[in-house]
């Protein structure tokens, strides 16, 4: 009786979600039709926003870009030039009526929408990509993302695995996009899925002649340009590159040569003095195992003396969780690292037994409290260590206290009011 009382519960939420998001939609068409700008999506589990921040380096005041929107309520709050649910829930009710005024009156004028679109539910991305019909997709990755959401699919017979329905769900944009699908070259199960696309599909290459990171800066070559870019991105960052390449000649204009105004979101790649003499990267926006073993490889190639790397938990992996959470642990026993620091419950369950049994027990720690890393890390480090922070558990906590620069707090992810609130109601201040 409970669970049917549960699963009825969902169901309306889930009808709710649907009934709410069309009011936000109709009034976000008037805008956008309006405005009718030429659409160039980024869809993926991993890498959309690198992927928007370079397009935005790229084309600058030409486009307007979907920041901090990817869904349905994100980007029809986006087009009519309102922000989102970041605080108490009575600003819903500010929305609703706040939307039609918004529609009617923003006006845009930039030739391109440069929009993100996540799939982290079924049909939502199907739903979005027929809405707004881009003519460019770039479709980045394909992993276990928002994999809890999907298993229903699964259990219905539908899909086979939870992959599948993640992957079909991305190859919907495709579906969608009126002239061009730029995909990752290696990736089977993208070239599997856009086959029969209306658009043309052109796969991207993942080659380097050279490739250096260091803390500051990445430097890579690819067949057809040298970039120097200033944070510490992974290998898979050429395949984007590459993806923006073939984006440029199709729209017939000129790669920008100085990548210094290149910026990240909060979360992803950033670098930080850190406090004791350490250098912090922050990568605690998200994870699952495609970004995690990403950014692991990334670190190992790291040019730095004393490497730590802290995990959090990965989140969002439904029944898949112990399994992503072993397979994190090979990922992690193939780098070499100084210090293993793991939080979180499904790492200290599943990740330390793997890291064991490679014996790296003397390195690892593992924390099911977010407080307790941050005081083994301050009384263990001795000045140089250049620490990689990915994954869940208030990891961005222990980077907050951790920054030699207090004003570099506003550059971490989730500072908006309801996140601190949740920090705080788990004690941490």
């Amino acid at each position: 009786m409970y669970t049917n009382k549960k699963m009825s519960l969902g169901n309306l939420k889930r009808r709710l979600y649907l009934i709410v998001s069309r009011h936000f939609q109709w009034w976000a068409t008037i805008t956008f039709k309006r405005w009718n700008p030429r659409v160039i999506a980024i869809t993926g589990s991993v890498g959309k926003t690198t992927m928007l921040h370079l397009l935005e380096a790229q084309f600058g005041e030409r486009a307007h870009y979907s920041h901090d929107a990817n869904s349905i309520y994100g980007i029809s709050f986006d087009l009519v030039g309102l922000r989102g649910i970041t605080g108490s829930r009575l600003r819903w009710l500010w929305l609703l009526v706040a939307a039609p005024f918004a529609a009617l009156f923003t006006h845009r004028n930039k030739e391109f929408y440069i929009v993100e679109i996540d799939a982290d539910r079924p049909n939502e991305a199907r739903h979005v990509a027929s809405w707004l019909k881009p003519e460019v997709t770039l479709w980045v990755s394909v992993g276990h993302s928002h994999a809890h959401n999907f298993e229903n699919q699964v259990k219905r017979g539908l899909f086979a695995t939870v992959e599948e329905a993640i992957a079909h769900e991305f190859a919907t944009v495709a579906q969608a996009t009126t002239k061009l699908v730029i995909i990752d070259g290696d990736s089977e199960v993208m070239h599997k899925t856009t086959h029969g696309c209306d658009a043309e599909i052109v796969a991207a290459s993942s080659k380097l002649s050279d490739y250096r990171v260091e803390p500051t800066q990445t430097v890579l070559h690819t067949d057809r340009h040298r970039y120097e870019l200033p944070y510490p991105l992974q290998r898979d960052v050429a395949t984007q590159l590459n993806m923006l390449e073939i984006l440029c000649d199709y729209l017939e204009v000129p790669l920008i040569e100085d990548w210094s105004g290149l910026t990240v979101a909060p979360g992803r790649n950033s670098y930080f003095e850190g406090k004791h003499g350490t250098h912090l990267i922050d990568s605690s926006y998200n994870a699952h195992l495609l970004s995690m073993r990403s950014m692991i490889q990334m670190f190992d190639e790291l040019r730095a003396e004393k490497k730590w790397l802290v995990i959090g938990d990965m989140i969002e992996q439904g029944k898949d969780a112990p399994r992503e959470h072993k397979l994190l642990g090979e990922a992690l026993a193939d780098v070499s690292a100084d210090q293993y620091i793991l939080v979180g419950h499904r790492t200290s369950e599943h990740t330390w037994p793997v890291l064991e049994s490679h014996g790296l027990q003397a390195k690892t720690q593992h924390f099911a409290d977010v407080k307790e890393a941050l005081d083994y890390i301050n009384n263990h480090v001795s000045g140089g260590e250049t620490i990689l922070f990915k994954g869940s558990q208030y990891l961005e906590w222990i980077i907050e206290k951790m920054l030699a620069d207090p004003a570099d707090i506003t550059k971490l992810v989730r500072q908006e009011p309801a996140a601190k609130q949740r920090r705080r109601s788990r004690g941490l201040i």
